[in-house]
């Protein structure tokens, strides 16, 4: 199974949290990152996102249908993101388009077993693997990308 962490673009700064919307900037950024997206997912790949305005805009740049998801709001932790994307037993590839420190938090778990604060920076997608070798699986970092180093 592949889970692919996506963290918002840049916000506008304000309350209420769950209100503030994209900036210009993050505005491009998610459409950077959606073009690279669209190329290099899987077209039966499940899309879970954040009930939060900036996560549903981040989402929209990528214009594949998507779930919104409580369970991956700001407040959520770590195992309640996995827990969502039915990792690791879910035969399907994940999109996860949600907030820090949960989606460093969750890499960290994936990546070393343990929950560590991590950082995942405004628009970049992490997408971890996981395989099978001898019968034991294990997980491993498969790209890791930043909008400002997608090329048009």
């Amino acid at each position: 199974m592949d889970i692919v962490l996506w963290r918002h673009a840049e916000a506008e700064p304000g309350e209420p949290d769950e209100g503030r919307v994209l900036t210009p900037k993050g505005i491009r950024q998610a459409q950077k990152m959606a073009q690279w997206l669209e190329r290099n997912l899987p077209s039966r790949c499940r899309i879970l996102v954040s009930p939060t305005v900036r996560t549903l805009q981040t989402a929209q740049a990528l214009e594949r249908k998507f779930r919104i998801c409580p369970e991956i709001a700001p407040d959520a932790t770590p195992e309640t993101l996995l827990a969502a994307a039915h990792w690791p037993e879910g035969k399907e590839p994940v999109l996860l388009v949600g907030h820090q420190p949960t989606l460093g938090q969750a890499a960290a778990l994936l990546l070393t077993g343990s929950t560590q604060d991590w950082t995942v920076r405004k628009g970049n997608v992490w997408w971890i693997a996981q395989r099978e070798r001898e019968a034991m699986n294990s997980n491993y970092l498969k790209a890791m990308i930043a909008p400002d180093l997608v090329m048009k």
